[in-house]
């Protein structure tokens, strides 16, 4: 499974790389980002692509994982 790091991106960059990450990945991917707000709006994306979800707070990170 790919693992992309968003940390630092300000939104929409870490929505638009979980995009790409999952076009080239359908299967899923692990995001990582470093804020509330990149969590939910990638978390949001990921649902309404058709993905499961789970959200795991690593130190001050959080990690998305999305399958199908």
């Amino acid at each position: 499974m790919k693992t992309i790091d968003t940390s630092g991106m300000s939104c929409p960059q870490p929505v638009l790389a979980t995009k790409k990450a999952l076009e080239e990945n359908p299967d899923g991917v692990m995001v990582m980002v470093d804020n509330t707000t990149a969590k939910e709006n990638v978390q949001r994306f990921m649902v309404k692509n058709g993905y499961q979800v789970t959200v795991e707070k690593v130190d001050e990170a959080f990690v998305l994982t999305a399958k199908k």
